[in-house]
């Protein structure tokens, strides 16, 4: 794929994403591991949240909605508030992260829903709810 292929279309506040939902994914884990490498299973899952938007946006400098409202339009009817995205990273990657004992199949099919309803190609699921964190990441793809 060339540069200009990977260029997302900019809408009047957005800059441009020079990287790739592979690329952003990279470093969306990166930072998941060394937050469960210095503080462990255990914490709220909002703690994760917010300490992972820090570590983006301060670090890495990548733009981060955090709990952002995504609408649901059901014929003519929008619901202004279908859900909450835990994370969104540069208008391409959705993180869904959890802080429980075990991922359930429905925590899979909500991600797969929210890559729907967003447009989004690429989803990640973190559960930090585990001993090692490389068995508690799921990536869930939306037609990629």
């Amino acid at each position: 794929m060339s540069f200009t292929q990977r260029r997302k279309v900019a809408t009047n506040e957005q800059k441009f994403c020079l990287m790739t939902e592979n690329e952003i994914s990279k470093i969306v884990l990166d930072v998941a591991f060394e937050i469960h490498k210095k503080l462990g299973p255990g914490l709220l899952e909002s703690v994760y949240e917010i300490i992972m938007e820090y570590e983006l946006v301060h670090t890495y400098k990548l733009r981060v909605s955090r709990q952002r409202g995504i609408p649901v339009v059901w014929k003519e009817m929008k619901l202004e508030l279908g859900f909450r995205s835990d994370l969104i990273v540069e208008e391409i990657v959705l993180v869904e992260l959890k802080s429980v004992e075990v991922l359930a199949p429905v925590h899979y099919k909500q991600v797969l829903t929210h890559l729907k309803l967003t447009g989004l190609k690429l989803g990640l699921l973190i559960n930090f709810n585990e001993e090692l964190l490389k068995t508690g990441i799921k990536r869930i793809v939306n037609n990629l």
